[in-house]
């Protein structure tokens, strides 16, 4: 099937396949994991099964579509919630989200699955996301064979034992610790480039553990003396980027993926890179070509950032972060993909399984701020990152570098992370209202026996286990005390309820008090939109609208009620509250205004915009096809549907647009 010769772990995985047994396979980015997934798709298209592909992020999902509609054409679809096509197809891609919620609303429609693929299923340990990972395994039906692809963690055993255990089926696993391109660290300190742990710690630290931490910025040189002699001095040299590329042309380890941890730092690097010309005239005209083809393409022309970046593309460099739109980042890619981009500057989000093959990867620092604190990264995120360096049948070898500043952290610390085992994946189990109400359609309060039968309590015992249990039982409580569970099922407000997942209290208790039957076309749209948000620290609130000022009042009540009610059955975390930024921007956009205006309207960067407004769009799709909505509420959802899903918010324009 492939044009190379299977690795022993992975004739091992297709062997097992062959079998019919399910699969959780573990190896380190870059082993080679993909081949496997393939042969599974092959095997169940051949046998005219259905196979679902399950991806932790849209980009990844949308590369899977391309990747196999150009291998199997029609045979392919893709769900992803702001992007439905072909959802009858044989191999479906799917976000987690919608497979879970398909298992939970309509299962029969899974009843030719013979297969569902997890890729990255250590996502498990999300602490937003994982519960729906936990649910999806849980609820998966005992026809369909599971394949769970994972980075190299070290409880494989036990997440595959409680597979074993919930669905009572064999579940082989099949563990990998090779990489068939192997990978160098090195590291960027006091401005050299040095090629061992042991080269750090004698010319980095000076052979000190830890540093003075006074350094209060990225260039400056500190000093520190001791005693008036002056005989112990603390000097930091500041690690150049220049120098480091330099370095990187010169040993011919190029093309590179610069990692670093905040969107506007991502521009200025590869601005500072850009003063390097790093492409060969033919490559220059090559990629100019491509670039511009691609703009023409997704109608970029015009585009502000495009046409900055372009700048950059032609000195071989390009930036990549959540803050652009998606057809730019699309674009990106598919320069760097091209390897005519030598030098890419972007977030961690790049590393999650999107394939940008490259030579060397640099970790611009090994600290990032997490929920306002600083911190280090974790050894799985490290691991995650620098697997993206040397590509089979491109590289011999890749390449890791680390820039280390002594004052910023200390040698001990760099080791924790890059020599330490990967943290195990946790259950982060925190089952949704949605799913609570989905589940008690079906077992009413039996649902409860599900819990006994979840990684949460298989990993946990004692108080812990019973904190877990008691949680999902006070959630039912509220959610009786409301009035949305009947001794026979759900009520109407429940049966409404269950179509919101994440979003289902607030909207269900605008719903019953009449106020969203009363809400015009906009006015629900600009709703739907604070629902969604959630705004970044110290956002300011842009100037409100009419429509956002009675909104907001009109919000205030219910979700008061909501949050005293939470309190009181002691439910943590509770509900979101709406978040009105985006008013401004979603009233002028749904009225038809032009996508520059936007950014006037509210201080958000632009990828944030579309991803928030494709929210909106995914959640008016709940409510146009939520059963017990009012037939005057769906058409509504509707009306506003097709006056936001234009332009670079319609997400299924960009598939189609290749």
């Amino acid at each position: 099937m492939h044009p190379f010769s299977y690795d022993p772990f992975q004739q091992r995985a297709i062997e097992t396949i062959d079998r019919g047994t399910s699969l959780f396979v573990a190896a380190p980015t870059g082993a080679g994991k993909t081949v496997i997934a393939d042969y599974v798709i092959e095997q169940a298209l051949a046998r005219y099964q259905q196979v679902i592909y399950t991806a932790p992020v849209k980009a990844l999902s949308n590369q899977k579509f391309r990747d196999f509609s150009a291998r199997h054409g029609d045979e392919v679809g893709i769900m992803t919630g702001d992007v439905t096509l072909n959802p009858s197809a044989a191999l479906l891609i799917m976000t987690t989200e919608i497979y879970r919620n398909t298992l939970l609303e309509d299962p029969a429609r899974l009843a030719r699955c013979a297969w569902v693929i997890f890729d990255e299923v250590h996502y498990l340990d999300d602490p937003e996301r994982g519960t729906v990972w936990e649910e999806a395994i849980l609820f998966t039906p005992s026809h369909i064979n599971l394949l769970a692809l994972s980075a190299t963690i070290p409880n494989v055993d036990e997440l595959a034992t409680w597979i074993r255990q919930v669905h009572e089926r064999e579940v082989a696993v099949i563990v990998e610790t090779q990489r068939p391109v192997p990978l160098h660290t090195l590291f960027q300190c006091q401005n050299k480039m040095l090629a061992s742990a042991n080269a750090l710690k004698h010319e980095g630290y000076r052979n000190r553990e830890e540093w003075p931490r006074q350094w209060s910025g990225r260039n400056r040189v500190r000093h520190r003396r001791h005693d008036r002699a002056g005989q112990e001095r603390w000097t930091v040299h500041p690690n150049r980027l220049d120098h480091l590329i330099e370095h990187l042309r010169a040993t011919e380890r190029l093309p590179c993926i610069l990692f670093t941890f905040g969107r506007r730092r991502t521009e200025e690097l590869a601005w500072e890179a850009s003063r390097l010309p790093l492409i060969h005239p033919e490559e220059q005209a090559q990629l100019r070509r491509l670039f511009r083809e691609l703009c023409e393409r997704y109608q970029l022309t015009r585009d502000p950032t495009a046409q900055a970046l372009s700048q950059l593309i032609d000195r071989g460099v390009a930036y990549h972060h959540a803050g652009m739109l998606p057809t730019v980042k699309e674009v990106v890619e598919r320069c760097f993909v091209s390897r005519l981009v030598k030098f890419i500057v972007t977030t961690e989000t790049f590393a999650l399984g999107i394939n940008m093959p490259a030579r060397s990867v640099v970790i611009d620092t090994l600290k990032k701020r997490v929920e306002g604190h600083v911190d280090l990264i974790r050894s799985r995120q490290f691991l995650q990152m620098a697997g993206r360096a040397g590509r089979r049948g491109m590289d011999e070898a890749g390449y890791v570098y680390l820039r280390i500043q002594p004052t910023m952290i200390s040698y001990y610390d760099v080791m924790r992370v890059i020599r330490g085992q990967p943290e195990l994946v946790q259950s982060r189990w925190n089952t949704a209202y949605a799913t609570l109400l989905n589940l008690y359609r079906r077992h009413g309060r039996g649902l409860l026996s599900i819990f006994p039968k979840t990684f949460y309590a298989f990993q946990t015992s004692g108080r812990r286990r019973e904190a877990g249990l008691a949680l999902m039982e006070r959630k039912l409580d509220l959610l009786e005390a409301v009035g949305y569970l009947g001794v026979e099922g759900l009520t109407e407000r429940g049966e409404f309820a269950s179509w919101l997942y994440g979003y289902e209290l607030l909207l269900t208790e605008l719903h019953t008090q009449g106020h969203l039957d009363r809400l015009d076309a906009p006015s629900l749209a600009v709703l739907l939109a604070s629902v969604v948000y959630e705004p970044r620290p110290g956002l300011r609130m842009p100037k409100s609208t009419t429509i956002g000022r009675r909104l907001e009042h009109l919000c205030e009540e219910p979700m008061g009620r909501i949050h005293r009610l939470e309190r009181q059955f002691g439910i943590r975390p509770v509900s979101k509250s709406p978040a009105f930024q985006l008013s401004p921007g979603m009233e002028a956009w749904f009225h038809g205004a032009a996508f520059v205006r936007l950014n006037r309207l509210c201080e958000v960067d632009e990828g944030e915009i579309v991803r928030y407004f494709r929210m909106t769009v995914q959640l008016l799709r709940q409510l146009a096809e939520a059963p017990a909505a009012e037939d005057a509420l769906r058409r509504k959802a509707t009306l506003a549907i097709s006056r936001i899903n234009r332009d670079v918010i319609d997400a299924e324009q960009q598939l189609r647009l290749g």
